[in-house]
């Protein structure tokens, strides 16, 4: 089971924002991504909980941050529900849904649930439509991107090869770009994202195999 620290930055002008502690690990669902996000100053300051179907699509997610929380799942695309902590009976409860195909926020995991969700080849591109959730306050949003897994690389380790698999990933409203390392089901490096410490081997994740996904109507 993979644990470790990705440290956080503004992607503009490279501030550290923080650092997320994660743990993640294939399970009787599919796979589970876990984490808490702190401040530069130690403080709490999110979570994630995000569990993937055999199929890599959000069986159940939870983000906690700002006093806010999300719960959502696929249900007919996306469904959620967003409450306030000042709100503990979720009277004031906003729910959302979208016709799109996943989640997607500021950690990391993230990153690998599209990319295995996609399950592209090498050299193979795919269009995506997910829910962003912005922190602090979590306010939903839903964005199209574009996904290129540029190539394959084998590293040599202590432990035996690692596979990193390099991606091209576009917001097709704004044109921004990022490129994203992957080995296996944890993020070397991504806009904003840096893989600090790792205490054991990623989980492997077959690449590819495969179609494209294309964006629901």
């Amino acid at each position: 089971m993979p644990n470790g620290r990705y440290s956080l930055h503004d992607t503009h002008d490279h501030v550290l924002l923080g650092e997320e502690r994660f743990s993640c690990a294939p399970g009787a669902a599919g796979w589970r991504y876990v984490s808490k996000t702190y401040a530069p100053d130690g403080r709490v300051i999110g979570g994630v909980d995000l569990t993937l179907d055999s199929r890599a699509r959000p069986l159940r997610m939870e983000l906690r941050a700002g006093g806010w929380q999300v719960r959502g799942g696929a249900v007919d695309g996306v469904a959620w529900v967003r409450t306030d902590a000042a709100d503990p009976a979720g009277e004031h409860a906003l729910e959302g849904h979208d016709r799109a195909h996943a989640f997607t926020g500021r950690s990391p995991g993230f990153l690998v649930a599209t990319a295995r969700l996609l399950r592209l080849a090498e050299g193979a591109s795919a269009r995506v439509r997910l829910v962003a959730f912005t922190e602090p306050v979590l306010a939903p949003r839903t964005l199209d991107q574009g996904w290129l897994l540029e190539g394959v690389d084998t590293h040599e380790t202590d432990s035996g090869p690692l596979l990193v698999e390099r991606y091209q990933v576009a917001d097709l409203e704004t044109g921004e770009q990022q490129v994203v390392h992957l080995a296996g089901d944890v993020v070397l490096s991504a806009g904003g994202v840096e893989l600090e410490e790792l205490a054991s081997p990623p989980n492997a994740w077959r690449v590819g195999g495969g179609e494209e996904e294309e964006e629901e109507e």
